[in-house]
């Protein structure tokens, strides 16, 4: 699952796994560190503990008023029990978790579920609760539900998945959000749930959803030539100074049109890492751009599988 590890770090905090007991390094304080709550449903019956205890051992050992950032782990077999479970505690947590700025939601490895396993559920049910939230990250978009809602503080929202619904692209695209700076979303592959076609981003490209984005991701997608086509005369594109297009299956169709559609010389980066663009294309791309100091990602050259050419280009998060 590449570039889909365990969170290092979120809201600017380092990750850190809540721990029960006085053993192991000092703990740091409530809003020094973005904490990950997670349980291991394959460990001994000794201890097998729920996400709810674990949780309510969380709440317990620090000071939950100045928890800042919060990271939501395995809760469970992830694909038998949908993320509102551990969601609803969090919700119910509101009146405590005063100062919570940032959840992310899934955050497993491989090792722990394949991103198509995690079963997520209404990941609104946090902005609805916590209104001062400022960021917001989901892994896994199986059973992802986002119905149209405004919020006036979130900033950041990340969608990590090797299969997007549309219906919760079109819940994104159609809500408000005033203050929203980063968008970031892993569109996936047909064949895990990734539905979107090109016009469900059209409230997108438009430029009128969201006046203060300056930052796109539209990631890890089997419709990476299709979106850079649309992008070159994407109005949204001159309001952008980072523009991610990453892990998917761009190739020299796709980053000519960008070059021959408008200007792309206001960005300060262009990150491509994980394409199927040709040498000469690379150098083209890079002549093109760095020369205006656009900072230009064109590393992981990939090969079709099986000489197929277009036929065999593959995104990098799927299973």
């Amino acid at each position: 699952m590449s570039d889909a590890d365990r969170l290092h770090e979120w809201l600017g905090l380092q990750a850190v796994d809540f721990q029960r007991g006085a053993e192991g390094p000092a703990r740091p304080a409530a809003d020094a560190a973005a904490w990950r709550i997670s349980v291991d449903p394959y460990g001994s019956d000794e201890a097998d503990v729920s996400w709810e205890e674990e949780f309510d051992a969380f709440l317990a050992a620090v000071d939950p008023s100045r928890v800042k950032a919060l990271i939501i782990g395995q809760w469970g077999e992830s694909y038998e029990e949908k993320s509102s479970y551990p969601i609803g505690l969090v919700v119910a947590a509101a009146d405590r978790l005063t100062s919570l700025r940032a959840v992310f939601v899934g955050d497993l490895m491989a090792e722990e579920a394949e991103i198509s396993w995690i079963e997520q559920s209404d990941v609104t049910a946090l902005l609805t609760a916590f209104p001062a939230l400022t960021h917001l990250g989901v892994r896994g978009g199986t059973e992802l539900e986002f119905p149209p809602i405004r919020h006036e503080a979130l900033r950041e929202l990340t969608i990590e998945s090797g299969g997007l619904p549309a219906e919760a692209v079109r819940g994104v695209l159609d809500s408000e959000l005033p203050a929203l700076e980063r968008l970031d979303l892993w569109l996936g592959v047909s064949a895990y749930g990734g539905d979107v076609v090109l016009p469900d981003l059209a409230p997108l490209l438009a430029g009128t959803r969201f006046p203060r984005l300056h930052h796109l991701g539209l990631r890890n997608s089997e419709l990476q030539n299709e979106i850079a086509v649309a992008l070159g005369s994407a109005p949204v594109l001159a309001q952008l100074r980072t523009l991610d297009l990453s892990n998917g299956t761009l190739g020299d169709e796709g980053a000519a049109a960008l070059l021959e559609g408008q200007p792309l010389t206001h960005l300060v980066s262009l990150d491509l890492h994980h394409h199927f663009l040709t040498e000469p294309m690379e150098r083209r791309v890079s002549e093109a751009l760095e020369p205006h100091g656009v900072s230009v990602d064109l590393s992981g050259r990939c090969e079709p599988w099986d000489n197929r050419g277009a036929e065999g280009r593959y995104t990098a998060v799927a299973e």
